[in-house]
């Protein structure tokens, strides 16, 4: 049986609102939390970018549900051995119930160093190399690695949690569903690509959970829904590689300006149809997934978990 989780934005929400929608997302029934690791938001109306660590020490000391981060870039911004040490004190504080989300990241978030942004193949090589790392250091051991792109010496994590933390990988394309398939301990995708999790798990990946995340914009006004994911989240709705290149919130505003209404509303599930709603997050149950985790986008966030409790998860958990 899937599982529904509650997908917590950093880029548009202040830490205390996130603690909060963490409150009400166990309260209304969600079972698991993902949470995002960003250090811009992808535009200046969504206005936030909280440090995502911090956010996980808080969310350890006022829920029980699960966390995991969706996803963390251990390629560049943060080197792998510094995520490792992250990753290992949140699963310690969350008693084992925490997940990393790994991926191949975006020059909007990572390139804020100077450094180069490879192209995609090279930064998969990057993550395969950072998962190896990250491993190594979660068995609690002194570690030292001389790889083609990551340098550890004399390394060893004195916080660990009992076992070591599952890595899941994301992946939006062939060659990183493989690299999922071959390292991660899952799978994050965010559509409900039934071929995707097909090619998943005849790689390697077997039984192992799969995981997605879709948004959605909960109002009573549709016409006002539609406005609203369209000001904050056109940019979901940017084709190809863009997301991966663009490299400041000023440019995805300006590529965004050719995403029109029209097709947020074609893409997004807004409004208040409840069929809609369960629709939406079936699609992912039949596509195969284990875990979708949805996300509320704009300030309705208590109409929107009145609304889930009581009308959307009691048809997907029946």
């Amino acid at each position: 049986m899937t599982d529904y989780g509650y997908f917590l934005s950093c880029e548009e929400h202040s830490p205390a609102d996130l603690v909060e929608q963490a409150r009400m997302a166990e309260q209304a029934g969600f079972t698991k939390l993902w949470i995002s690791d960003h250090f811009h938001p992808w535009n200046d109306a969504q206005g936030q970018s909280p440090f995502v660590w911090s956010m996980i020490g808080a969310l350890s000391q006022v829920t029980s549900l699960p966390v995991e981060t969706a996803v963390t870039c251990p390629i560049m911004r943060l080197h792998p051995v510094v995520t490792a040490q992250a990753a290992a004190t949140s699963a310690v504080l969350l008693d084992g119930r925490f997940r990393l989300g790994v991926g191949s990241g975006e020059a909007l978030n990572e390139h804020i160093l100077g450094d180069h942004w490879p192209q995609a193949s090279v930064r998969l090589e990057m993550l395969e190399e950072a998962v190896q790392v990250m491993r190594q250091l979660f068995e609690g051991g002194e570690v030292s690695h001389h790889g083609k792109h990551y340098t550890v010496e004399n390394a060893r994590l004195y916080t660990v949690p009992a076992e070591p933390v599952p890595i899941d990988v994301s992946a939006f394309g062939p060659n990183a569903t493989e690299l999922a398939a071959r390292v991660g301990d899952g799978f994050v995708t965010m559509t409900p690509d039934a071929d995707a999790v097909e090619r998943f798990r005849r790689g390697g990946g077997g039984n192992k959970p799969v995981l997605g995340g879709v948004k959605v914009c909960w109002n009573p006004d549709r016409d006002e829904a539609v406005r609203t994911a369209h000001r904050l989240w056109a940019n979901e709705q940017l084709p190809g590689e863009l997301p991966q290149i663009l490299p400041t919130p000023r440019h995805f505003e300006q590529a965004s300006q050719l995403v029109t209404p029209e097709r947020v509303a074609e893409a997004v599930t807004c409004g208040d149809d409840v069929d809609a709603h369960v629709s939406a997050l079936q699609a992912y149950a039949e596509a195969g997934f284990d875990t979708v985790y949805v996300n509320q986008i704009g300030p309705e966030q208590r109409g929107f978990f009145d609304f889930y409790r009581t009308k959307v998860l009691p048809q997907l958990t029946d």
